[in-house]
């Protein structure tokens, strides 16, 4: 997955997987595109999107019923701009940078986590805010401390995104995130995880995350800062394990490498350094992640966010696609996209999970990280990437794919 802590997810207990649905042909990009479309022109300018679509009122619905992430919104606006649909992009960028440059207290180049959804305005100064809701047990506001804190990796897609649109504007915005990523996340070694918590003193986080130093490096490449990306790349394929064939998820505040197994971390460095060097982190992927569980790889539909098998996260199952169509197994790619055509709510959006509560491994404090089953921005973002076979981390000069007219 993503950094170590990338979304803060809260949740309820696991319930039974739900029962397999009929098998549903691969959508097109337009398709999968056109929920984040429409949500875009909705904005009426430019703006944030919301990540998760409500259905219900559990905790996880009022706490994220107005939550914009900042990589969900930079994966959307690459998916927009790999679409054909230049404005669209360009509307959710401009909500980025309205964002950094609206902060209530930073003035540093950076980005937090997450703001509160909706269209943003160049004339109002304070119209970016960090995303909350009203506690009517408590009675209290509350800012989740994930949200208010700034993950080095979401800042990175951000800079992805302004630069693949390439206005002076957006390259400002970009070296200035950049600027604070290389001051407040220096480590010899890479470049940490950022920091969680609110201003004026957020908590660092001394960790290095493998995904994330990949996406820094891709960033910092792309503003032409050969020491930074240097270090980011140096990092993730240090981490390498010959071993085993695969990734390490990082390395904690000690230094010491953290063995977990990670989606991201090990199919993001084979778009971003395609061959057969570091092509066994894909099987790896598929025999620890993939569902179901010990079925042989053509039969499989798609993979978990950890190794415990208890249900299919659709945006890596979709990230896995785009890997594996690169890895010339177009047969599973396709399969997984099935299974992303089929994981769908009636207004077009993907579930981030085919089960109610997709655990993680992961904890805020004692509470449990897991995807909901709700409507998801990113998988919809990853899906028509795959569908595209366009990768956030292909070099600027790849030629894109064809494009059906909107």
């Amino acid at each position: 997955m993503p950094p170590l802590f990338r979304r803060a997810l809260l949740l309820a207990a696991a319930v039974p997987a739900l029962p397999r649905p009929a098998a549903a042909a691969t959508p097109d990009a337009a398709t999968l595109l056109a929920p984040i479309r429409a949500a875009a022109d909705a904005l009426g300018g430019p703006g944030l999107l919301r990540s998760f679509v409500p259905d219900g009122d559990e905790a996880f619905d009022r706490s994220h019923a107005e939550v914009a992430y900042t990589y969900d919104n930079a994966v959307a606006g690459l998916a927009l701009l790999a679409g054909g649909d230049r404005p669209a992009a360009a509307r959710l960028a401009e909500g980025l940078r309205l964002a950094q440059g609206q902060d209530r207290h930073w003035t540093d180049g950076r980005l937090r986590n997450a703001y509160a959804a909706g269209r943003l305005f160049a004339e109002a100064p304070r119209s970016a805010r960090p995303p909350g809701w009203w506690d009517a047990v408590r009675g209290t506001w509350i800012e989740d401390g994930y949200a208010a804190g700034s993950a080095t990796g979401p800042v990175a897609f951000a800079i992805l995104l302004w630069c693949a649109l390439g206005d002076p504007a957006f390259r400002a915005a970009a070296a200035q995130a950049a600027d604070w990523v290389a001051r407040d996340a220096a480590h010899p070694r890479g470049f940490t995880g950022g920091t969680i918590g609110h201003e004026p003193t957020p908590a660092k986080q001394g960790w290095l995350s493998t995904e994330q130093n990949l996406d820094l490096a891709v960033a910092f490449e792309r503003l032409g800062r050969v020491p930074e990306a240097s270090r980011a790349a140096a990092l993730v394929r240090a981490l390498w394990l010959p071993a085993e064939g695969r990734f390490a998820a990082g390395l904690d505040p000690a230094g010491a490498v953290n063995g977990d197994s990670a989606v991201d971390a090990n199919l993001w460095p084979l778009l971003f350094w395609p061959g057969p060097d570091l092509a066994p982190a894909l099987d790896w992927v598929l025999a620890r992640h993939g569902l179901p569980a010990g079925a042989p790889a053509a039969e499989l539909d798609g993979v978990d966010f950890n190794d415990d098998r208890d249900g299919i996260w659709l945006e890596g199952t979709a990230q896995a696609a785009l890997a594996l169509r690169r890895a010339g197994r177009g047969a599973l790619a396709d399969r997984f996209l099935a299974t992303l055509g089929r994981e769908r709510r009636r207004d077009g959006w993907i579930w981030a999970s085919s089960i109610p509560w997709l655990s993680t491994g992961f904890f805020n404090g004692d509470v449990p990280f897991r995807y909901p089953r709700r409507g998801h921005l990113a998988a919809n973002a990853w899906a028509a990437l795959a569908v595209l076979d366009v990768s956030p981390f292909d070099p600027p000069d790849r030629a894109p794919p064809a494009i059906p007219p909107r």
